[in-house]
């Protein structure tokens, strides 16, 4: 059974249940929160993913373009790290590994997702399929 932590000291995170997705982002909005190039990116079913003290999140739009979209970044009240993003669609939430306080192994992305070659950077050549959107066969959960 797989047993994924993270967090910061203030505020835990726990999923004993698989991702429904795991994929390395080229998204612009990852991109602008968290300064990397490429993102590993991995959703769980909203009930799935389960924080300890959800009276210390802060929460923010996840994409400053679209402030009312469904997604929220939310960090810790206490020292400001990046917890989760979460859905006010209660759909998913979502981890990412090496910014939010995962610790240990975590399963590696299996896909690469919006990539787009007018970025400016060659296509990923590491043998995971790529795609200018999330994989094709993924579909949505139902809200919680």
């Amino acid at each position: 059974m797989p047993d994924y932590n993270g967090g910061c000291d203030h505020v835990h995170t726990h999923a004993s249940a698989e991702p429904i997705d795991n994929h390395v982002c080229h998204c612009n909005v990852c991109k602008n929160v968290t300064g990397q190039q490429t993102t590993h990116v991995a959703f769980f079913k909203y009930g799935d993913l389960e924080i300890d003290h959800p009276e210390k999140l802060a929460r923010q739009p996840f994409n400053a373009e679209n402030p009312g979209g469904p997604l929220e970044l939310c960090t810790c009240s206490e020292c400001g790290a990046a917890i989760m993003l979460d859905d006010k669609e209660k759909r998913i939430r979502v981890a990412v590994p090496n910014v939010m306080g995962y610790s240990g192994p975590f399963p590696e992305a299996s896909y690469h997702a919006f990539y787009d070659d007018s970025k400016g950077y060659s296509k990923p050549d590491d043998g995971r399929p790529v795609y200018d959107s999330l994989r094709p066969d993924f579909t949505w959960p139902a809200s919680a």
